[in-house]
């Protein structure tokens, strides 16, 4: 088997907490241009657009890399916090 990035992190496990996700994106109109570059730069692929095309997250199978806080820092449409112990990913190479 090849070690490439997508096979290690195929081998990562992910605990979801139903009900209580960890991220959440704030209601919104028009998502502003940091919230729609999460579709693209997600390393997890979480964020996608809906039909209306508002933004919108599916927190199964986040690396909890935080990418989303940076780039959202400033425009406060991501509510984040760890998640609950217990829950989350846990990573096979560290």
């Amino acid at each position: 088997m090849s070690d490439t990035i997508e096979n290690r992190l195929f081998q990562n496990r992910y605990i979801v907490d139903t009900g209580q996700p960890h991220i959440r994106v704030t209601p919104h109109e028009t998502p502003s241009e940091a919230l729609q570059s999460m579709v693209h730069v997600c390393p997890a692929g979480c964020y996608s657009k809906n039909e209306h095309g508002q933004v919108e997250i599916v927190a199964d199978g986040c690396m909890e890399c935080g990418t989303c806080r940076v780039v959202c820092q400033d425009t406060g449409e991501i509510e984040w916090s760890y998640p609950r112990g217990g829950f989350g990913v846990l990573f096979k190479f560290g």
